[in-house]
């Protein structure tokens, strides 16, 4: 007879733990505080268009992502497109994202592209993280590239991005999204990116159906409040209708949630998760009537644009209008981050006018702003020493979230594989 199990978080890893927890034979109770499953990952109707507040795409090594949509008969629903990235620097928009591009790029000596290329190319090629783990990202990049490709290439991306954070980064963090990226191509010159029919969403709500087929339950609008330890074992959890009893609590929401939901584990382990940093953010989306740019990438480099890149989604995936994020990341702490939506989406109007001229007022037809406090968590050197394990030391308590699979960045993918893994873990 399988195990009832709580599982915090229905996110792409929190779903993920309930799938596999629900195929496996145990009853898995999925605890959401939002009205809808996904996390970062959820829908919204923007005006008429169901789709994700944050962007998200897909890469060919995305091998969790791509197994899970086979077992759900959704891999039809899979498509890969060559896409273009593009670098707006010195004023103007710049071709990026190959050897041709990086060698036409106006604005660098060909010393300082020379050994740009280099890095990537090394970089690309490497497997073993580890010797990386410890390692200054911005002293790694700085070392290999220069201080004229960083200054152009690199800095603006990390101030924009990290903040006061740039200076404490692990270069095995930086290195995973480089290979990341770098390892979707299928040649030297195109870049080859996936988007699944209807978004996100198809995923989501593909898990959510099997998890209720196979005996699962979604339990949305109801926030755990606490995790309920007694002499060292889980004895359930507490939500605002009453507490309910389980032996095993599988929690994937942020590890800064964790001291206010579990009070009563250790405190070296509560200064552990307390001690967690994470970078939140403000994504503008925008529909246009017309393009921004051909690009799905485009890096930004500009002293009046406080953004390290613009997402122009529609040139990935194919829709109506043309449809674009903008990610605004700082520190939650940060006096930019409790400023008006207006401020933000004033910002963005003003930055797609000056990439594209031939925009006006009339062409933006929709623009809203989502935020999202713990959007990115802090991979500073030597991360997982910094942690717990994602077991506890209390009986039947799992912990994790995005950060725990470090080096690699959060994705959906490896959210996916790293809930399944805890799952069958955790069920054991």
């Amino acid at each position: 007879m399988g195990k009832k199990i709580a599982v915090l978080g229905a996110g792409p890893m929190g779903l993920a733990v309930a799938y596999q927890l629900a195929r496996d034979g145990h009853h898995p109770v999925v605890y959401e505080a939002d009205d809808r499953i996904g996390g970062m990952t959820a829908a919204f109707d923007f005006s008429g268009l169901k789709i994700e507040r944050y962007y998200h795409f897909h890469c060919i090594s995305d091998h969790a992502f791509l197994k899970v949509l086979d077992e759900l008969n959704l891999s039809d629903k899979m498509n890969w497109v060559s896409t273009k990235m593009g670098y707006w620097y010195l004023n103007q928009l710049q071709d990026w994202g190959n050897p041709i591009a990086l060698l036409k790029f106006r604005g660098l000596s060909l010393m300082a592209k020379f050994r740009y290329g280099l890095h990537a190319f090394f970089s690309i090629k490497r497997d073993d993280w580890k010797p990386l783990d410890k390692v200054d990202a911005v002293k790694w990049i700085q070392r290999w590239v220069g201080p004229e490709a960083y200054e152009v290439l690199w800095r603006r991306l990390f101030d924009y991005k990290f903040y006061e954070y740039t200076s404490n980064l692990s270069a095995a963090w930086i290195w995973s999204r480089i290979r990341r990226i770098g390892r979707s191509r299928y040649s030297l010159f195109k870049e080859r990116l996936g988007y699944l029919e209807g978004g996100s969403e198809t995923l989501l709500q593909g898990m959510y159906s099997d998890i209720k087929k196979n005996g699962g339950e979604v339990r949305l609008k109801t926030p755990v409040t606490k995790v309920i330890i007694e002499n060292g074992s889980v004895k359930g959890v507490a939500t605002l209708h009453g507490m309910e009893q389980f032996d095993t609590v599988i929690s994937t929401i942020p590890l800064p949630y964790i001291p206010k939901v579990m009070p009563d584990l250790p405190n070296e382990i509560l200064a552990q998760f307390k001690s967690v940093k994470n970078i939140a953010v403000v994504c503008v989306i925008v529909k246009l009537r017309k393009p921004l740019t051909d690009n799905f990438w485009l890096n930004t480099n500009d002293p009046e644009m406080d953004i390290p890149g613009i997402v122009e989604y529609s040139n990935l995936r194919p829709l109506d209008h043309s449809i674009v994020y903008v990610p605004f990341y700082m520190p939650g702490d940060h006096p930019k981050f409790s400023e008006p939506d207006d401020a933000f989406l004033k910002k963005v109007m003003g930055y797609f006018k000056k990439i594209n001229p031939d925009l006006v007022d009339e062409d933006f037809l929709d623009i809203r702003a989502s935020r999202y406090r713990y959007a990115q968590p802090i991979g500073v050197p030597g991360y997982l020493e910094t942690i717990p394990n994602a077991k506890l030391p209390v009986n039947g308590l799992w912990v994790a979230d995005t950060s725990y699979y470090y080096p690699e960045d959060r994705g959906i993918s490896e959210s996916i594989d790293f809930g399944r893994k805890m799952a069958q873990d955790a069920a054991k």
